[in-house]
């Protein structure tokens, strides 16, 4: 499970034309998954997330957590974290899970932010996104689990 996370002062997800998520303060999540990948490997990286001290104190100093400022998430599924660029000029993405795989997974780890405190919104899996941000900072930090 590989994830992109950026620190942003708000953040929104668009689908056809519609908005499908859009949040203030917090986190947009890019999440990819592998084949490999389980539950325990979302409730890892979600638990680390949610405790993750990223944002800023009153001394400007990075201590606190999504939890500490009240944030929320959008989590968005991006299979192309697993591009592999090594050869040729087209990216292959078999190192990306199958959607049976994959798109469960997202749903867990957006649910298991949502059960710790997190109020969590989603893209639409498959779907051509429009995601747009700002981000804080800024602060873009890559984790994988």
């Amino acid at each position: 499970m590989r994830a992109v996370i950026q620190r942003v002062s708000e953040g929104s997800v668009t689908v056809d034309n519609r908005k499908v998520a859009q949040i203030g303060k917090g986190l947009v999540i890019l999440l990819g998954i592998a084949p490999g990948d389980t539950q325990a490997n979302a409730e890892a990286l979600a638990d680390k997330l949610v405790h993750l001290r990223i944002f800023e104190d009153s001394e400007e100093k990075m201590n606190l957590s999504l939890l500490d400022v009240k944030g929320q998430a959008i989590v968005v599924s991006q299979f192309t974290l697993y591009a592999d660029t090594r050869k040729g000029r087209r990216p292959s993405f078999t190192d990306a899970a199958k959607p049976d795989i994959a798109e469960p997974l997202v749903e867990a780890f957006a649910g298991i932010l949502e059960a710790r405190g997190v109020p969590t919104q989603t893209g639409v899996f498959g779907a051509m996104m429009e995601v747009a941000l700002v981000n804080d900072g800024p602060v873009t930090i890559v984790m994988e689990f």
